[in-house]
């Protein structure tokens, strides 16, 4: 198959994510090289006095060391990009991984843009807000009634994200979507979404362009 010229290679990709940590924070490049480097000296003494393999596991540990300084970092960097970007809780919601059905346009907006949308998954239906307390409280409310009428003996649950007091912060959406229970088996997963797809309705997208091309970490598969 051919590759599609759009599309950056690896390399490419790594100084896009190391430019977007740089301005996130400019200390963060050379935390990751020096945790590299001192993962790689502890392991040269350690070659000095037990042999020469330790200088090969050192090359390895320090790559490792590096890359996974640098995945966390780029982590908090794209947070940090999305934050306060209307649809931001969307971009996080469709990185989850595992049997996580999100619709891809809100379900309830107001004249303030306020946003709220539906997810699909082993915990039942989730209605996850964006935007002030006082503004989303009645959307979700309204939304949750409807859903109900619905997904009879479906668990439905609400989460507001944001940063006021009460409220689920970005950064920390997809941890606690995780730690809801598993209340349906993945065939009703599937067949709750079928019936929320049918009540969806075509709702105004906000204004300005939504973050769908940050491309947001995995997090954890939910097992």
């Amino acid at each position: 198959m051919a590759k599609d010229a759009a599309t950056p290679g690896r390399l490419k990709q790594i100084r896009m994510v190391a430019q977007i940590i740089k301005r996130s924070n400019p200390k963060g490049m050379p935390i990751v090289y020096a945790s590299a480097v001192g993962t790689l000296l502890v392991f040269v003494v350690l070659g000095v006095f037990f042999g020469w393999t330790w200088y090969v596991f050192g090359v390895f540990t320090a790559l490792l060391v590096g890359m996974l300084i640098f995945s966390r970092l780029a982590q908090k960097a794209q947070y940090s990009l999305l934050h306060g970007q209307p649809g931001a809780t969307y971009a996080i919601l469709q990185g989850m991984r595992g049997n996580w059905y999100v619709e891809e346009k809100p379900v309830a907006v107001n004249r303030d843009q306020d946003l709220v949308f539906r997810v699909v998954g082993y915990p039942g239906v989730i209605l996850v807000s964006e935007g002030p307390p006082n503004r989303v409280q009645r959307m979700l409310v309204a939304e949750k009634k409807r859903v109900q009428r619905v997904a009879i003996d479906v668990p439905v649950y609400d989460i507001q994200c944001g940063d006021a007091d009460g409220q689920i912060p970005l950064a920390k959406l997809s941890r606690h979507l995780m730690k809801l229970p598993r209340n349906l088996r993945k065939p009703a997963v599937s067949e709750v979404n079928n019936r929320m797809r049918a009540l969806t309705p075509v709702m105004p997208m906000p204004k300005g362009p939504l973050p769908k091309g940050v491309r947001m970490p995995r997090g954890p598969k939910m097992r």
